[in-house]
């Protein structure tokens, strides 16, 4: 029997951190319920309900929580989360500056609100400028300078990026928040010698930390050191056989080195499939559910440009999509439930990462939409805590039926640089109506398109059951 406030909270941290999310949402309500009078358990039932893209309900819990006396800037960014989440853009960016007046070293607060102002604005300097002052009211935190760092490369790229980390290390050389995000961007920059001595300076502080046995692999793979990239991919591996940016490290190495292990996790005849999606009950055909689809996502589709930490380039992403009240867009679980069903039986068992972790079943762990604009793309990328992942085809561009194949998704070339460079090997023409499942360590992307149509989709990462 679970007897005070601080038991309730460990189990529901411990829960959280199993990815068991719905039993700790339970565990976070019941101390919220056996505790009525504590602002504390109302905060953390809110950050969960948000994590989990229950806006509506996460904003109750924290505006109770703040009824209750709690004034905390965590508090003040939960709601700030929420309130965007549907779609009160204005109110959200007055909850994260009231977030950042209270808390001026919550970095999430300053990273959110600068997101928040470039994907309304597309204006990078209008994105930096609240970090700002803080900067300057506080010039020994190197935090904040991580920040404003990767607000650079996510709005100018990431050789402005690279200039503000490199300016940050030379005064504070021994920094793992520095160190560890500017070996990455040093790297996508070019200026790999630079990457590869930072990567090294973090494995002497840190050298079991998963964040830097990662950072070290991508820096030895754009240096061409393949067999340095392969000792730090089996460690990666050996210590979390699940972790999909390792499978992908792993697979990249086996091809730079001719290893038929690269055949083996790549076999794009066997798990890169499309299917048609079915049409829910309600509608009289696909084409027909297709359109309100389409419409129902354009209506919440509220920014002008990419969210930060995502592969989308110019384009806008909307995150939980599940949780707005659109007919259309409350019924795509249905259309999609037989097919992914049909991979998963597909599969079958199995020794390798993929199959070895098919239970027969499979959840929704995340589902969002992107609009790109014409010349907009995907990076190239993995999806770290997924099993299987997924696009599914709403309305295309007329681009995507040309011999250049424009606006079709690709895999196999690294989001990473590696010497020599890897090229795609495989591409799939997208329809409207059409999901494409594939492992989720497979690097994927989307080639350019042109013309003067979007292109809209919706992906989801799915987990075991």
């Amino acid at each position: 029997m679970i007897d005070s406030l601080q038991a309730f909270t460990d189990r529901a941290n411990s829960l959280k951190q199993a990815g068991r999310i719905p039993e700790a949402i339970e565990t976070y309500a019941q101390a919220a319920a056996a505790y009525p009078r504590s602002a504390v358990a109302e905060h953390n039932l809110a950050g969960a309900l948000g994590d989990a893209g229950r806006a509506a309900e996460a904003e109750i819990h924290a505006r109770r929580a703040m009824e209750m006396g709690l004034d905390a800037p965590q508090t003040w960014l939960v709601l700030g989360r929420a309130l965007q989440a549907q779609g009160q853009d204005d109110a959200a960016q007055q909850a994260l500056d009231m977030a950042i007046a209270k808390g001026p070293l919550l970095f999430d607060a300053h990273l959110d609100w600068a997101q928040l102002v470039w994907m309304r604005t597309g204006d990078a300097a209008a994105a930096a400028n609240r970090i700002e002052p803080a900067i300057a009211a506080m010039p020994n935190e190197p935090g904040l300078r991580a920040i404003r760092a990767r607000i650079l490369e996510f709005t100018l790229g990431p050789t402005a990026a690279h200039a503000c980390f490199a300016e940050a290390i030379k005064r504070w050389p021994n920094d793992l928040g520095l160190l560890l995000p500017a070996t990455a961007v040093a790297a996508m920059a070019g200026e790999v010698e630079a990457a590869v001595a930072m990567a090294r300076r973090a494995q002497t502080l840190a050298p079991d930390h998963r964040g830097v046995m990662e950072a070290l692999a991508y820096a030895l793979l754009a240096s061409g050191d393949v067999e340095g990239a392969a000792q730090t991919a089996r460690s990666l591996r050996a210590s979390r056989p699940a972790d999909q940016h390792a499978i992908a490290i792993e697979a990249t190495v086996a091809r730079l080195s001719g290893d038929p292990l690269h055949e083996r996790l790549y076999d794009y005849n066997r798990f890169v499939r499309a299917y048609t999606i079915d049409t829910p009950a309600g509608w009289s055909s696909l084409e027909a559910y297709l359109a309100d689809l389409a419409a129902g996502l354009k209506s919440v589709h509220p920014y002008l440009t990419h969210p930060f930490g995502q592969s989308v380039r110019q384009g806008s992403q909307l995150p939980n999509v599940l949780g707005y009240d659109n007919r259309a867009i409350r019924a795509f679980p249905e259309a999609i439930k037989r097919p992914i069903q049909s991979y998963i039986d597909e599969l079958g068992a199995g020794t390798d990462p993929l199959r070895s972790r098919n239970t027969g079943r499979g959840e929704i762990d995340g589902i969002w939409s992107v609009w790109l604009r014409p010349g907009g793309f995907h990076a190239d990328h993995v999806h770290p805590d997924g099993w299987i992942s997924s696009a599914c085809y709403i309305e295309l561009p007329a681009s995507v039926s040309g011999a250049g194949k424009e606006g079709w998704i690709k895999f196999g070339e690294p989001g990473v640089p590696t010497v020599p460079v890897l090229a795609a090997e495989h591409a799939v023409r997208p329809v409207p109506g059409m999901l494409v499942l594939f492992p989720s360590y497979m690097w994927h992307g989307t080639i350019p398109f042109s013309g003067a149509d979007p292109r809209l989709t919706i992906a989801m990462d799915i987990v075991p059951g």
